[in-house]
């Protein structure tokens, strides 16, 4: 069964492109737009300039981690999609994480505190 929690579909995809809006910080780009659902649907995506199939699989396990650990203060309803930068690879998890922290302090989505 598929989990109605992740973003699979190209039609999501290109809505997340053309209508949301971006934020980039030093390992990470995330792109959100509002998704009306009472959940929040997310994609992790580590391009070949990350590395080989080793470093983008690392890369997308920091980012999943990083938004694991601060999921409680995320608000419910966005689509979000999680874009590694080629920086990633020498990043620890607490680096992704205050990389994705900081992302969603100037999107305004979570509040400035921790």
């Amino acid at each position: 069964m598929k989990r109605p929690d992740v973003l699979r579909y190209k039609k999501d995809f290109n809505r997340l492109y053309s209508r949301g809006k971006s934020s980039g910080s030093r390992y990470v780009v995330v792109f959100f737009a509002n998704n009306k659902l009472d959940f929040n649907r997310k994609a992790f995506l580590a391009s070949k300039k990350v590395g080989n199939s080793v470093a983008r699989n690392r890369a997308r396990r920091l980012m999943k981690e990083a938004f694991r650990q601060m999921e409680a203060e995320m608000p419910v309803g966005y689509d979000l999609l999680f874009i590694a930068r080629s920086t990633i690879s020498e990043a620890k998890c607490e680096d992704v994480l205050k990389s994705i922290r900081h992302v969603f302090n100037k999107a305004g989505l979570v509040s400035g505190q921790r």
